[in-house]
């Protein structure tokens, strides 16, 4: 992935590089601009990044400005200090919008954004319909389910995702577990639920386990960057976030 930064802090720019970095070691970062006009220069001559990280207040005033001087073909993901900006950022498309200083775990959440972002909507034209690309990421929130049919003995009741603290495998067998820790089981596979569900209200922790953010009533660190939880109600086996998805798992958590 390539990468534009506009930033006028150069260890601000710096730092934000150093982290894309270490959320992949083959992201390109193309430059550092420092102002609207180097900006607007910059798309003019350049082909589209990947992603663009901007500022908001940079040296020679808002950087919406640019959205009023240029095409830009690329998704963005705004960096500030002032939160008073953001329905502003996200009435010009942007992927997110970070606030200063940057944590590394909220960073990698952008990112990880931005891929599902790409994998809902493929465009087969060299550049990003932002517009479309934001219309599928609507498209796809309004579809989330609000409640599961489920079987109750020989009775069929609902369940509202609301009421659920987590679904997980068993011995082949999907069960979904209340809040009340009523247990249900689920035709469904771990792979198709996670596609319904909201993920700002749910997390795929493994291959055996999706979360209700609720649910999680205790973090512990464990080895080599991972972390374990306890789950409320509790489920009868250790939980451990691998070293790979706890940065995005603690950014999740952390809104």
């Amino acid at each position: 992935m390539k990468v534009l930064i506009v930033e006028d802090e150069s260890l601000a720019a710096e730092k934000l590089a150093k982290m894309l970095k270490q959320y992949d070691d083959k992201i390109e970062v193309l430059d550092n601009l420092t102002s609207i006009k180097e900006t607007v220069d910059w798309l003019a001559s350049n082909p589209a990044p990947d992603l663009m990280m901007l500022d908001i207040r940079i040296d020679d005033g808002l950087s919406f400005e640019i959205f009023h001087q240029s095409q830009v073909e690329c998704p963005v993901i705004f960096t500030t200090a002032y939160d008073q900006y953001a329905i502003r950022a996200f009435k010009v498309h942007s992927i997110d919008y970070l606030l200063k200083p940057i944590q590394y775990e909220k960073l990698a959440f952008s990112l990880d954004k931005l891929k599902n972002l790409k994998a809902t909507y493929k465009s087969s034209s060299p550049g990003i319909d932002l517009d479309r690309l934001m219309d599928a990421l609507q498209e796809k929130q309004n579809q989330y389910k609000s409640r599961f049919l489920v079987k109750a003995g020989n009775k069929i009741r609902t369940v509202k995702t609301t009421d659920i603290a987590y679904i997980y495998t068993d011995r082949k067998l999907n069960l979904l577990v209340t809040t009340a820790g009523d247990k249900y089981p689920l035709d469904q596979s771990l792979d198709e639920l996670v596609q319904v569900l909201d993920p700002e209200v749910f997390f795929r922790a493994n291959r055996q386990l999706i979360l209700h953010i609720d649910a999680v009533s205790e973090i512990h660190p464990y080895f080599k960057g991972r972390v374990k939880l306890e789950l409320k109600p509790a489920l009868d086996t250790e939980i451990i976030i691998s070293s790979e998805k706890t940065p995005s798992f603690k950014s999740w958590l952390d809104r």
